[in-house]
């Protein structure tokens, strides 16, 4: 078993007197691993599900269910384009093919340097500030072409 960092146990750690066991801190460890390693590999599953003393089986369905977990590598700035409804009728549409078009790279593709990847997520839970953009852990609402130029302007 591959053993994980010290930021990784330690948040273990901090986090366990709030959970009734060892297995219920799945998602914190789906969140701990993939901090730590930049992604969910099939071999960080295993480490995770031998921490947690749970089948793998488990780990993977649910790092595969939720679109926060990535399970490739993702570039230095993921940005995850909501194409919900709300998002898609106010321009998501727009604003991914103009990413695409700065970028040079296609949806689900990440740039040779390893800056920039692009996806699509089915819904950022932000429909009154549609369309949103999501890039890392930062919510870019009520987001235009202008905007999207200036943040990855400010990204090189």
């Amino acid at each position: 078993m591959a053993s994980f960092g010290k930021e990784f146990t330690t948040e273990m750690e901090r986090i366990e007197r709030f959970y009734p066991n060892k297995q219920a801190m799945l998602l914190p460890a789906l969140h701990a691993a993939q901090a730590e390693r930049g992604w969910i590999s099939d071999s960080t599953m295993q480490d995770i599900a031998d921490y947690l003393s749970i089948p793998k089986t488990r780990v993977k369905e649910v790092a595969t269910f939720y679109h926060m977990f990535h399970l490739k590598p993702v570039g230095k700035y993921n940005l995850q384009f909501c194409n919900n409804i709300a998002c898609w009728l106010r321009g998501s549409e727009e604003l991914i093919h103009h990413a695409e078009k700065k970028c040079g790279i296609q949806m689900g593709e990440t740039t040779p340097d390893g800056n920039f990847t692009i996806s699509e997520v089915e819904c950022l839970g932000s429909c009154g500030t549609a369309p949103v953009c999501q890039i890392n852990d930062d919510y870019h609402e009520n987001f235009d072409v202008q905007a999207l130029d200036k943040v990855l302007g400010e990204m090189k």
